[in-house]
């Protein structure tokens, strides 16, 4: 089986502030590094490619130019858009799709989604959820307590049979999804939970760099 990891860095970090959160030292090691190294020790993984934003190509070439398995595209606009462009030129048996802002997933969850993925053909990497969760109004006014047991948060990586998703893409063209299981679940497919580890953040603000430098001194 031939498998391939879609890494999406085509953000533009508006949230992060004013510089791009994936180029953020951790370690001595940039965000996007910690999180390509995940897969690069994955022998299954025959290609790994960046989408990136084009303000940053130039500089991930010079942090992985001498890595022979990452291949780095630009992104587009959108996460969707930017997944495809990916999806187009991986052609492969099975895909891994993830977050390059998740530096914390670990080679043993990115395993467990290769060899899940060629039973269940769909699934996301998810952790259930501990808090408790509230409806609210325009006026965030309490409308009422969800049910959580059988509620779970989304994480990446989300692994598919290569064909099943680009057909979702393709016939999706043109939409803002911001989550690939979601374009199956919409499409009427079956896509299940591999349950993941909730040290497995996304760096969205500066605040999150000191929780992951924290996570991942721990594993240093």
């Amino acid at each position: 089986m031939n498998f391939k990891a879609i890494i999406t860095a085509g953000g533009n970090s508006n949230r992060f502030g004013d510089t791009n959160k994936l180029l953020e030292k951790i370690h001595s090691k940039e965000v996007i590094r910690h999180t390509i190294d995940a897969f690069l020790n994955i022998n299954e993984i025959d290609e790994i490619i960046i989408c990136a934003h084009l303000s940053i190509i130039d500089e991930l070439k010079q942090i992985f130019n001498d890595e022979d398995k990452i291949r780095i595209i630009e992104g587009e606009k959108t996460r969707q858009q930017s997944v495809f462009n990916g999806l187009l030129v991986a052609d492969c048996d099975y895909v891994l799709i993830h977050d390059g802002a998740r530096p914390m997933i670990t080679p043993e969850v990115i395993k467990k989604a290769i060899e899940t993925v060629q039973i269940q053909k769909a699934l996301t990497v998810a952790t259930k959820t501990i808090d408790t969760i509230k409806q609210v109004d325009e006026n965030l006014k309490i409308i009422k307590t969800i049910e959580r047991s059988a509620l779970y948060n989304t994480q990446t990586p989300q692994a598919f049979e290569y064909n099943l998703i680009k057909s979702a893409h393709e016939k999706l063209a043109g939409q803002d999804f911001t989550d690939d299981a979601g374009m199956l679940e919409y499409l009427d497919y079956n896509v299940y939970i591999l349950e993941g580890d909730y040290k497995n953040i996304k760096i969205t603000t500066k605040d999150d760099i000191g929780i992951a430098k924290a996570y991942l001194k721990s594993e240093m």
